[in-house]
């Protein structure tokens, strides 16, 4: 079991918990939370995460792109859960956000499966398949897409069925901080996914621009903060969580390799749960 956990790559849940969390703390500021829909929703964003997380390690390990890394427990890289066994736990993960989508797509409205369906298919294709788009340089695009974009507005549609524009704009800077995840993780694989082919956005910027691109993704949300204040005020607590920018910004610009930037990723996503935990306040509010 412990396995299985570190193959889940717990580091990166935030991506999953934090747009749901945001979206649900606008409900609540619009008077209109609905909280079992709003926990359906955290339940599908974890499980795909998750099974996101078990595709990539699965695809990966087959194509022989994990064999050497510094990062979180490889599965099946590593040796240590057969191929098909990882494959049959992403596959559960998608079956369960499936289901737990279909219930929400009955309550409100039948094109959230079409949603719900282009999110299991770009969870598989990041890396599954003959043409993932993950060895494209589109990892982050999707990552703004799903867990920024799909992922809080979703949350705010199965409550409020609605969409007013301080959904869209806090979508934004929530998809920002999980692309900052995606790229960090990146930049410290860039050598060994060069050699084996895989054409992430860090390895098509090359290293300085990509650790450059990390800074904006952390700083630019703040800045956003301040054009979605205009219509919730108390938003403006979100930019209490600016400090623990600063560490981690630090460190990819000064150039940490390796096991260093394992350590920055854990500091990226207490940063993005932070941020996400203010945002979520001051939208209630």
């Amino acid at each position: 079991m412990k396995l299985w956990i570190a193959g889940a790559r717990p580091r990166t849940l935030p991506a999953a918990v934090v747009p749901v969390a945001v979206g649900t703390g606008l409900a609540v500021g619009e008077g209109h939370p609905v909280w079992w829909r709003a926990g359906l929703a955290l339940f599908v964003a974890l499980v795909l995460q998750v099974g996101v997380n078990y595709a990539n390690d699965y695809s990966d390990g087959v194509k022989g792109t994990d064999a050497d890394r510094v990062g979180p427990m490889r599965l099946v890289g590593s040796g240590a859960k057969p191929a098909k066994k990882v494959l049959a736990a992403a596959l559960a993960c998608f079956a369960l956000a499936g289901v737990a989508g279909l219930v929400l797509a009955a309550v409100t409205t039948w094109w959230l499966l079409l949603i719900g369906a282009a999110a299991i298919a770009a969870a598989w294709g990041y890396t599954g398949g003959s043409r993932p788009y993950g060895y494209r340089a589109l990892g982050e695009v999707s990552v703004f897409v799903f867990f920024g974009l799909v992922a809080v507005l979703g949350t705010v549609y199965v409550q409020l069925e609605g969409l007013p524009w301080t959904a869209w704009a806090a979508a934004v800077p929530v998809g920002l901080l999980a692309c900052a995840m995606l790229v960090v993780n990146n930049v410290r694989d860039l050598d060994t996914d060069a050699m084996t082919g895989k054409r992430t956005l860090a390895v098509v910027l090359g290293d300085p621009l990509a650790r450059l691109l990390y800074t904006l993704c952390l700083a630019i949300p703040f800045t956003l903060v301040l054009g979605l204040a205009v219509g919730r005020p108390w938003a403006l607590l979100a930019l209490l969580a600016a400090p623990l920018s600063i560490r981690p910004s630090g460190k990819v610009l000064e150039g940490a390799q390796g096991p260093e930037l394992i350590a920055v990723l854990g500091e990226t996503g207490r940063l993005q749960l932070v941020f996400g935990a203010l945002l979520t306040v001051g939208l209630a509010l």
